[in-house]
């Protein structure tokens, strides 16, 4: 039996996810979590062989829950479930010790495949990531600008670029205006970009939004 911890701060997301992993005779879903907090307390009690990690959450964002992971609970296997897009984050949960990346628009049952495959030991790749994984071996290239910024840097620009509101963003967050403004100020500077126009038309023709 594969017992397996979900950590999203979308309640109806998760139990959709825990609804798929059911209909597999060999997954338990032992525990679930709505953030980072919680999660630490449920993996005090809860058996956990693969923990479903959200990325974008309140408080402490999923790379760096999976960071402290690394180092606390070592033998667990981590699958990030992101609405981004495998090109703009696979590549850097896989960098950070994830043993997979599945985003919640594919198919549900990719999921319950994605915890067999880590619980065997093995990387869970979709065909586009593993795609991406040769290309980055075989012809390194420049990274785009934004590839620099951190997850916060980065989650800062594509709200900004949706239309979000500082005050929301950081209310979204769950961290000061203060705070969320001075990831702005970084963004804009690492981007060589001036106002929040300009980081709208970047992040369209990055394709981030």
């Amino acid at each position: 039996m594969i017992n397996v911890v979900l950590c999203d701060d979308h309640a109806v997301l998760r139990r959709g996810i825990r609804d798929t992993l059911t209909e597999a005779t060999d997954i338990k879903v032992t525990g679930e979590a709505g953030g980072y907090a919680e999660l630490r307390e449920v993996l005090r009690s809860a058996p956990c062989d693969v923990l479903l990690l959200d990325l974008n959450m309140p408080g402490r964002g999923g790379l760096e829950v999976l960071a402290t992971l690394r180092e606390t609970h070592s033998t667990i296997k981590v699958v990030v479930v992101s609405m981004y897009p495998e090109d703009q984050y696979a590549l850097r949960c896989l960098k950070a010790g994830a043993q997979g990346y599945a985003n919640k628009a594919s198919d549900p049952a990719e999921l319950i495949n994605a915890v067999r495959v880590v619980m065997q030991g093995r990387k869970y790749l979709t065909a586009e990531v593993a795609q991406m994984l040769a290309e980055s071996l075989a012809q390194p290239v420049l990274e785009s600008p934004h590839a620099t910024l951190s997850e916060r840097e980065l989650q800062t620009l594509i709200k900004i670029a949706s239309g979000r509101r500082l005050a929301d963003i950081a209310e979204e967050l769950m961290l000061s205006p203060k705070t969320v403004s001075v990831y702005r100020s970084r963004v804009l500077e690492k981007l060589k970009l001036s106002n929040n126009a300009e980081l709208t038309v970047y992040a369209i023709r990055n394709e981030l939004v």
